[in-house]
């Protein structure tokens, strides 16, 4: 992971400075922006592996920057901010942020975070790829395609659905998932899970009210319908 370019946006220069010096003391090269206008013209100029993004920010907000760099591709966003409601949480996540750390923080653990989710998002080359119904899941290429049509998915959707894929029509816990998507070192909660399970739905079901792929298991949590099972819950 050395040499990868995390872009840090983040209008109180201590912590830019202090985040600065734990990534580069990792072997991460770090380029930095106090508001967001300057943060979505370094997101084109720097080209960075990952985003560690404040949400308060003057000129452009937060969240408006993480639509922004979320439309442009599967770059990974950490979200960063002071806000440590469930609401901010649900909302930054259905941005597709990748993690989301609450300040006041520990740097050793926003070092950690980047490494974890720069591991999750790194598309490792595993020669498979799952077929469940009309499904095509590409785990080598990170690609989904749906009766042969590509679907545009970050890499948490992805992992999401991939996790699923794995074992069509088992039941997976909200923790279960929070595990395979996020890692051990997430500390969330389960109900997060389910604004990445909104989101996914969204791009990939033909009708996202009524799901015939994700599928909701009430008081449980969610599995992928398997060929003969498809669209029945």
């Amino acid at each position: 992971m050395a040499g990868r370019t995390i872009l840090v946006v983040d209008d109180e220069r201590e912590i830019v400075e202090v985040l600065r010096r734990y990534l580069e003391l990792e072997g991460f090269r770090v380029a930095s922006a106090a508001d967001g206008r300057a943060a979505l013209a370094a997101f084109q100029r720097e080209r960075p592996h990952l985003v560690i993004l404040d949400l308060m920010l003057p000129e452009v907000d937060g969240w408006e920057v993480a639509r922004r760099i979320r439309a442009a591709g599967g770059v990974p966003i950490i979200m960063l901010t002071a806000r440590g409601e469930e609401a901010d949480r649900l909302l930054g996540l259905g941005l597709g942020a990748d993690d989301y750390v609450t300040k006041p923080f520990s740097p050793r653990e926003v070092v950690a975070r980047v490494r974890a989710v720069l591991r999750r998002t790194a598309g490792e080359a595993v020669p498979e790829v799952l077929t469940v119904a009309d499904l095509t899941v590409d785990l080598a290429r990170m690609e989904v395609r749906r009766g042969g049509e590509p679907v545009a998915l970050t890499p948490t959707e992805f992992r999401l659905l991939a996790a699923l894929a794995r074992a069509p029509g088992r039941v997976f816990t909200r923790l279960q998932l929070i595990d395979l998507v996020h890692g051990h070192a997430f500390e969330g909660y389960e109900r997060t899970i389910d604004a990445h399970v909104k989101n996914l739905r969204q791009k990939l079901e033909p009708d996202p009210h009524r799901p015939r792929y994700v599928l909701t298991v009430h008081g449980v949590g969610y599995r992928l319908a398997d060929a003969d099972r498809r669209g029945s819950g």
